[in-house]
């Protein structure tokens, strides 16, 4: 079972890759850090005769590696209780890809299971529930198993490792992924 980690955070380093780190250590996986592609947002086109304009950025790279695995972990930190506008220019971008011919996008993802990965510094394990259910949401939409979500809580670098609760459930969260090898 291949996994892919979809690292929404623009902060090097911060405590969403590090949470996501415990969940992965020993569990082989492919990492990509939406910070480090140009996948520009979305221009609605939905409805358009021609429908959506071919866009030159990195989106379909990223969406091709998400094909490509049969688990993806979103992690983001949790940005005015949503998540991160990395993540969420990339998600939005699925608009396009439900329409583009090459691929057969809802039953392409119907096969994956779906894990979020979230931190946040104001009580996140009460105000980040709506994220998590807008994944829900997200997910079920395009037929992807959800299964399951892990929130942490830090502000500044490193906070999160402090965080016993969330280490805590990192470290099952590792014995589960390591499970499906």
């Amino acid at each position: 079972m291949s996994i892919l980690v979809l690292q929404g955070s623009s902060r090097e380093e911060g405590n969403t890759e590090l949470l996501t780190r415990l969940v992965l250590e020993g569990v082989p996986h492919t990492s990509i850090r939406l910070r480090e592609k140009n996948i520009r947002a979305i221009c609605d086109q939905r409805h358009d005769p021609d429908g959506f304009a071919a866009v030159d950025d990195d989106y379909d790279g990223v969406i091709e590696a998400v094909l490509a695995h049969d688990v993806i972990l979103f992690a983001t930190p949790i940005y005015w209780y949503g998540m991160s506008g990395h993540m969420k220019n990339f998600v939005d971008r699925w608009s396009q890809t439900l329409r583009d011919k090459r691929y057969s996008f809802k039953q392409a993802m119907a096969g994956k299971q779906a894990y979020v990965i979230a931190v946040g510094g104001d009580e996140p394990r009460l105000k980040g529930l709506p994220l998590i259910q807008q994944f829900q949401y997200i997910f079920g939409f395009v037929g992807m198993t959800y299964a399951g979500y892990l929130l942490g809580e830090g502000n500044k670098p490193g906070d999160v490792l402090g965080d016993g609760h969330a280490v805590a459930q990192a470290k099952l969260m590792n014995e589960v992924l390591k499970s499906k090898q």
